[in-house]
């Protein structure tokens, strides 16, 4: 990956719809050019899809939660892959420290938030949970910024 991928990834991560015309004529190079390498930054599974930043909050996923999971050794694979299954699981990150999983889940009340904590508990090999609640959300933007 050199310069122009990372150039051309930064302009779909600040709009995806972006045409291939656009993002030529922004970069300077040739319309060809640029859906060459889109296409091989997808085969390659560096572009792994396109999706709308939405604002969960208006979609009514006011609630937050940060939730570390601590697991019997053998099951943690078993468990991380339930639960990334689940809607409300946004990230679901094996880890190092106290705990083994870590999720960041949407929820729209702590009823949901509950029936998810309640449910993880009684994953076969979950040992204990620790769920945290965003007060605030500061930033929340899964894009990356290639450029800093």
């Amino acid at each position: 990956m050199d310069e122009l991928d990372r150039k051309i990834i930064a302009l779909l991560q600040e709009n995806a719809r972006f045409s291939y015309r656009e993002i030529a004529r922004e970069l300077n190079v040739a319309v060809g050019t640029v859906y060459n390498r889109i296409k091989r930054l997808e085969e390659e599974g560096v572009i792994k899809g396109y999706s709308p930043l939405l604002d969960y909050e208006k979609l009514g996923f006011g609630l937050t939660a940060l939730i570390g999971v601590k697991a019997q050794g053998r099951k943690i694979t078993e468990i991380e892959g339930r639960i990334a299954e689940k809607g409300n699981a946004m990230m679901v990150y094996d880890i190092t420290g106290e705990f083994d999983i870590f999720v960041i889940a949407k929820f729209r009340d702590r009823e949901e938030m509950n029936r998810f904590v309640k449910w993880l508990l009684s994953l076969e090999g979950v040992e204990k949970t620790n769920t945290s609640v965003a007060m605030q959300v500061v930033k929340e933007d899964p894009r990356l910024r290639l450029d800093d």
